[in-house]
């Protein structure tokens, strides 16, 4: 009963020192605070009064402990909190209820024993509702210090979240600008310029489009559908003058979906994954699509085809996606991956819950 591994994992810590110190403490005290009793006639009057109230205060103070154990089992989500609240509290009332009539069946009936605390006046009105808050008062130490746990946990949990979001959004910007990109974009334009000279100039324009846009993103946590979408489409006009009609990219969002927002560079970043992992050829063209599924995600989707790697994939551009989410939804960024298609599907974060998010 007393496993201080079981209380740290249903509690939030180990309850076993307060417990074998504040059982008798609270029985000591019990009788002087609430049954006016006193140490006027000594230590060995008082024993009738203190073992009565430690049996009481052990049957309460275990009761509600294992209460508590069976309601954060029952109810572990943070949504579930109220109702785990609620059916705490109808718990400690029946466990009033039923510790009061066996102990005093057991310790009046059976055993014939007077009630040393039935005296001073006190009627058994006083002594229910004194006895009652003080098993009312041992439920809320629990809860007080359970609640604490969790709040520390959060801030400890949240600060290691914004660190792995800059981190992530670090390691998006050095993945993205890097020189395998300007270096396979820079061959292009070689071929590009003595062909044809006006569509170079066009790509050198999309190209520095795409680099003023990393730039300029790099210190928001957040970007309209909107704004990766028009920046998605210049660097698509970068990858098809590199792959011509082998690439393709099917972009279907509905103009109400632009305001919500996603993480930047989520979208390129699985482009480029796309592009990076699967055979792009003539015979075998890559196919990316792009839309909203029926659960108002928007969904990035590519024909699979794999390349033959010698070492396999790190995922971390899927890795550093999932952890830019984390921090600001509870939404999880969903990976499928069947024989025919490897799909990502990223949750929208409505334009109220961004500002909210950015303030």
């Amino acid at each position: 009963m007393l496993n201080k591994e079981r209380a740290v994992q249903y509690l939030g810590f180990s309850d076993i020192p307060h417990l074998l110190i504040g059982i008798p403490v609270v029985a000591f005290l019990f009788p002087i605070v609430f049954f006016k009793a006193d140490l006027s006639q000594g230590l060995g009057a008082y024993l009738p009064k203190l073992t009565i109230s430690f049996i009481y205060t052990t049957c309460y103070w275990i009761s509600v402990r294992e209460l508590l154990f069976y309601m954060r089992i029952r109810y572990r989500t943070p949504e579930e909190t109220p109702r785990r609240i609620i059916y705490t509290i109808i718990g400690v009332l029946i466990i009033f209820i039923i510790v009061n009539s066996v102990v005093g069946l057991i310790y009046h009936e059976l055993l014939g024993f007077h009630d040393p605390m039935a005296q001073n006046g006190l009627t058994h009105y006083d002594y229910r509702l004194q006895s009652l808050t003080v098993i009312i008062l041992v439920a809320s130490i629990y809860e007080g210090i359970f609640f604490y746990q969790r709040w520390k946990e959060a801030i400890v949990e949240t600060e290691k979240l914004k660190r792995e979001n800059v981190q992530s959004q670090l390691e998006g910007l050095k993945s993205q600008v890097n020189p395998h990109f300007l270096f396979n974009s820079l061959n292009t334009l070689i071929y590009i310029i003595p062909e044809d000279p006006d569509k170079a100039v066009v790509f050198v324009r999309k190209l520095s489009k795409v680099y003023r846009y990393i730039l300029e993103i790099r210190d928001k946590e957040l970007i309209s559908v909107a704004e990766e979408l028009a920046f998605l489409q210049s660097y698509i006009f970068l990858l098809k003058e590199r792959f011509g009609e082998s690439f393709q990219v099917e972009i279907n969002v509905p103009e109400g979906y632009f305001g919500d927002k996603i993480v930047p560079l989520s979208l390129q970043m699985l482009l480029e994954n796309a592009i990076k992992h699967n055979v792009i050829s003539k015979s075998k063209p890559l196919l990316v699509e792009l839309f909203i599924n029926d659960n108002g995600l928007l969904v990035i989707r590519n024909n699979l085809q794999k390349k033959v790697q010698q070492m396999p994939s790190t995922n971390v551009g899927l890795e550093n996606i999932k952890t830019r989410y984390a921090f600001f939804t509870e939404n999880r960024v969903i990976v499928q991956e069947t024989p025919s298609f490897f799909t990502v599907s990223l949750p929208l974060i409505g334009a109220k819950m961004a500002t909210l998010i950015e303030e």
